[in-house]
């Protein structure tokens, strides 16, 4: 298993190949969009927030929202470390979190929580591109995070494959 800073350097390097194919197949903006999300997601979405990390020290006072991930998310498993399973759950969770948020500002009069998902939904119809050059930073640095690792398969998976 690589270190965070293996992890960390793994990701600095990757990002430009990984942008570089993006835009080959996509365009410049979504070849931009692929590299930040894929430095995002191996520096600040890592499937090691499940744990204390470098990933999850940098979101500093911040960090706090991931604790109930990282009580009910067990580390390697494949919630956490699973091929887009881990990443959907990541999304899912921040997006939960946002919206908490959101209902808990509602009485200083702003929008409720239903109405700023379909916000946030409306934008993903309307830019299903620049959505799926996200995903692909997203889930390329996970899939960086697990081969550095040295078995890109979760916990569950492993037992099930050396039967």
């Amino acid at each position: 298993m690589a270190s965070g800073r293996e992890h960390d350097k793994a990701t600095k390097v990757w990002a430009l190949p990984i942008g570089i194919v993006v835009t080959l197949l996509m365009g410049i903006e979504n070849g931009l969009i692929s590299t930040t999300s894929f430095l995002i997601g191996g520096l600040w979405f890592s499937p090691d927030l499940d744990t204390h990390s470098r990933s999850l020290n940098r979101w500093g006072i911040l960090q706090a929202i991931w604790w109930p991930y990282r009580k009910l998310i067990t580390h390697r498993s494949i919630l956490s470390h699973g091929v887009f399973i881990g990443t959907g759950i990541r999304l899912l969770y921040l997006l939960l979190i946002i919206n908490i948020i959101v209902f808990l500002f509602m009485p200083l009069g702003n929008t409720n929580p239903i109405e700023s998902t379909n916000v946030f939904l409306k934008l993903l119809k309307e830019h299903p591109q620049k959505t799926l050059s996200v995903l692909i930073g997203l889930e390329a640095s996970v899939w960086l995070h697990l081969l550095k690792d040295g078995d890109p398969y979760p916990r569950e998976l492993r037992k099930r494959r050396k039967k």
